[in-house]
């Protein structure tokens, strides 16, 4: 094959290298426009996991960066004069120009042509001469502006500052340094790179960054190279402590908005990108040259695998794409985390090194007990004295929680999900205390009921259950009654009305669609369908209809403090009738119920705290109640995390014990970030900056993320739904496999002789993914195929 290479970066060399020591008969040339020893920042930092791959692949490459590697395990969080230390991490670095010079030495061993200082040929032109192109030409690929029809790139600009430096300070770890400045806090991200040196990234909202007067060049045209001296004079000073007087380097330093990269595709005909073209990770989380060499050595497989080049970059884009929006996915949780670092400096300090370390959701509490038992055993001693009635040796989510006055044994909530399989008149069933009971005796702390519908027209499906009569909280009252006899659990009622989402099948029939006989009329703060041209245009309800499902919810909450249940929900979340008065998306009323007139979120927000009070009222005050938001609506101009922040704290002024924090599902045009955890950084906020407990829910299904989730504060309760669905002793299975017997799981005494988890088959871990060996008196060399994760 004759391939055409456009960047001579670690990617791109490295490709050439891997791939024409793979086949000799290929013909590889590089075009890259700076000097060989060009290079703009400093240090490059690589995992276990990535060397390994490096290592199998190509050894000649592995031990020549392996003799100039810095390694270290540590990772330090200095925060307010204490040193927290995590160990077990695996870390190695080198300098960037080092890594260059031993790509270049091994392409010219194995014969790649490389031309510097020479800008490449037109890449149509390329694409035309040659079998393959591939752009590694970066951030700012001119490839991908080309074809950009065809890649279709978003290009999203954060809202930190940061600046590279490099610094003659060696550092013996990866070092986080919090800085509580005048201005607002800042961080510093540190890492040895060799022997003699280190990089040092100081990086900062851009509101601290205006604060501190940083803004002096904005706009500045820079000459290549040229560093801001005035911005690293101020860098010098601040940090001069942590420098110790060593020397601070530049190397074309000046403040930059990290910019995340993604491509619907990565390639073009027979052009391929590559690296930071491609894609991009906040460094926080690893190195954009790990990721560059990684798709380096993915595609180099591909290519040999396969008999032509359509099908080794379908292959290749089939692989590698799914593990980079992986990585890109904690990549943002790492780089929000960072944005979002003001909400944590009123932390304990022993939270925050976990919430730290645990950033990305990639890094678990069950994760870092491997790597460093006594630093999680610290964090978890702390946790026990900060909670009271705490267990000693006893995991974060067995630990009990206080919701207002109501003593919970865990951190596990069984969350509302609807059944539809009440009888038609909105009866609970026999399904219904099978359903909850179980759960509750499968040790979760709280379980909590579907959504029951205040009125026959606020239901959802004809399968919903309701509270609306008092045969309806009679059949309520049994279910509570075993729930609280068979087990610890508590058990609590969320009450909602459909509002325009009523009246549809149930959901295994067609979600969201319209009954085909038999409907009731749907009402909404503004007559707009929920799916245009499908459903019910709902009625505008007047101040006389407010009054009247005021008084519906009012019901309800009276009759579920008479049934018993220890808590009540108010569903405010989902696109149901009280979300729908929050969201600017489907409220367009111009009374006082509205946004109109300059009311905005306040106005909105009128109705849905006006019954929460009136349901307050007739509430027995010893039992909490909480409210379930939808925390964005996952669209623009809907409601955000800013909004969602006011929206929780104005449901704490109205006596709110937690927030239940879930997202979206008030239009279909929602394009949600769906992912595990995914809206926990959602509670996360509400729960640090208004000063409310919070539930967390949404992809939570494993008991490590309950236990990260709450150790690092993000939320105090974790809601679990459809892992309980698959295991319905959910709870207590988490319990046997932490080796937990104690008061936060109390297995049913009929069942104890089943505590103890079945045995597992064996499995085999993954083999590396490419290879190169010798067989042979001539030394072939070709690539064996393993199969990998």
């Amino acid at each position: 094959m004759r391939i055409a290479i456009i960047g001579g970066g670690p990617g791109g060399l490295y490709f050439a290298a891997l791939t024409k020591a793979l086949d000799p008969t290929h013909e590889i040339t590089v075009w890259e426009r700076n000097a060989p020893d060009d290079t703009f920042g400093f240090g490059v930092v690589f995992s276990d996991e990535t060397l390994g791959g490096i290592e199998h692949a190509d050894p000649a490459i592995f031990e020549s960066m392996q003799r100039e590697f810095a390694r270290w395990d540590d990772i330090d969080v200095h925060l307010d004069g204490q040193v927290f230390t995590s160990g077990g991490h695996g870390f190695a670095a080198m300098t960037r120009k080092r890594l260059l010079e031993i790509l270049q030495e091994r392409c010219r061993e194995v014969g790649v042509v490389m031309h510097f200082r020479t800008d490449a040929p037109d890449v149509e032109e390329l694409s035309a001469d040659y079998d393959l192109v591939l752009a590694a030409d970066g951030l700012n690929s001119i490839v991908r502006r080309r074809f950009a029809d065809t890649f279709q790139p978003t290009l999203d600009v954060r809202q930190c500052k940061y600046m590279w430096l490099g610094t003659t300070k060696v550092f013996e770890a990866f070092k986080f340094y919090i800085l509580k400045t005048p201005y607002g806090v800042m961080q510093v991200h540190g890492y040895p790179y060799d022997a003699t040196g280190s990089t040092f990234i100081l990086e900062m909202h851009e509101d601290v960054w205006r604060a501190a007067g940083l803004d002096h060049a904005e706009g500045r045209a820079w000459v290549p190279g040229e560093s801001d001296e005035e911005s690293i004079t101020f860098i010098r000073d601040l940090c001069a402590d942590i420098f110790e007087g060593e020397e601070v380097m530049a190397n074309n330093s000046r403040w930059i908005s990290f910019t995340t990269i993604r491509n619907q595709t990565w390639r073009h005909d027979n052009v391929v990108i590559l690296g930071d073209a491609a894609h991009t990770a906040h460094f926080s989380i690893g190195s954009g040259t790990k990721l560059a060499m990684e798709d380096a050595l993915a595609l180099a497989a591909c290519l040999h695998e396969h008999d032509d080049v359509d099908a080794a970059l379908t292959a290749y884009e089939t692989e590698r794409k799914p593990v980079v929006e992986s990585t890109q996915r904690a990549a943002q949780a790492s780089l929000e985390w960072f944005e979002n670092l003001g909400q944590y400096t009123d932390q304990a300090p022993e939270e925050f090194a976990f919430n730290i370390m645990t950033r990305s959701r990639r890094v678990t509490h069950d994760n870092l007990r491997v790597r460093d038992p006594e630093f999680v055993e610290q964090i978890d001693e702390w946790f026990a004295s900060a909670t009271p009635g705490s267990q000693p040796q006893t995991p974060p989510m067995f630990q009990p929680f206080r919701l207002g006055d109501l003593e919970l044994n865990n951190r596990v909530v069984v969350s509302p999900m609807d059944m539809y399989v009440a009888n038609g008149d909105g009866m609970p069933t026999d399904f219904h205390l099978v359903h909850l009971g179980g759960k509750a005796m499968g040790g979760a702390g709280l379980v909590m009921t579907e959504m029951v519908c205040v009125s026959p027209e606020g239901r959802i499906t004809p399968g919903c259950t309701g509270i609306w009569t008092d045969e309806q909280a009679e059949a309520w009252k049994h279910i509570v009654d075993e729930v609280h006899q068979l087990s610890d659990a508590k058990i609590g009622i969320q009450v909602g009305h459909s509002g325009r989402k009523g009246s549809t099948k149930l959901m295994w029939e067609g979600i969201d669609q319209p009954l085909e006989e038999d409907n009731w009329e749907v009402v909404a703060p503004s007559p707009l369908a929920y799916l245009d041209g499908v459903n019910q245009v709902p009625r505008e309800l007047t101040l006389e209809d407010l009054e009247q499902i005021t008084q519906d919810f009012v019901d309800s909450a009276r009759r579920g403090a008479e049934a018993g249940f220890d808590v009540l929900e108010l569903h405010c979340a989902h696109g149901y009738l009280l979300s729908s008065f929050i969201s600017p998306v489907t409220n367009h009323r111009t009374d006082e119920y509205g946004g109109g007139d300059g009311a905005g979120l306040a106005g909105r927000l009128r109705y849905p705290l006006e019954v929460f009070a009136a349901m307050r009222a007739v509430w027995p005050q010893e039992r909490p109640m909480t409210v379930r938001i939808s925390a964005t609506d996952w669209v623009d101009g809907g409601i955000d995390v800013e909004d969602a922040v006011q929206i929780a704290a104005a449901f704490k002024d109205a006596g709110a014990a937690a927030i239940d924090v879930s997202s979206g599902q008030v239009t279909p045009a929602e394009t949600p970030a769906f992912g595990r955890s995914y809206q926990t950084p959602f509670s996360d906020a509400i729960r640090n900056r208004v000063g409310i407990p919070t539930i967390a829910v949404g992809v939570i299904s494993s008991w490590d993320d309950v236990n990260s989730i709450v150790l690092a504060g993000r939320a105090d309760l974790c809601a679990i739904g459809r892992a309980h669905l698959y295991d319905p002793m959910w709870t207590l299975h988490a319990a046997v496999e932490q080796d937990y017997d104690g008061p936060g799981a109390v297995w049913p005494l009929p069942w104890r002789a089943g505590r103890r988890k079945p045995q597992a088959g064996r499995s085999d871990e993954a083999r590396p993914r490419l290879q190169l060996v010798r067989e042979g008196e001539g030394g072939t060399r070709h690539a064996r195929w393993r199969p990998g994760k």
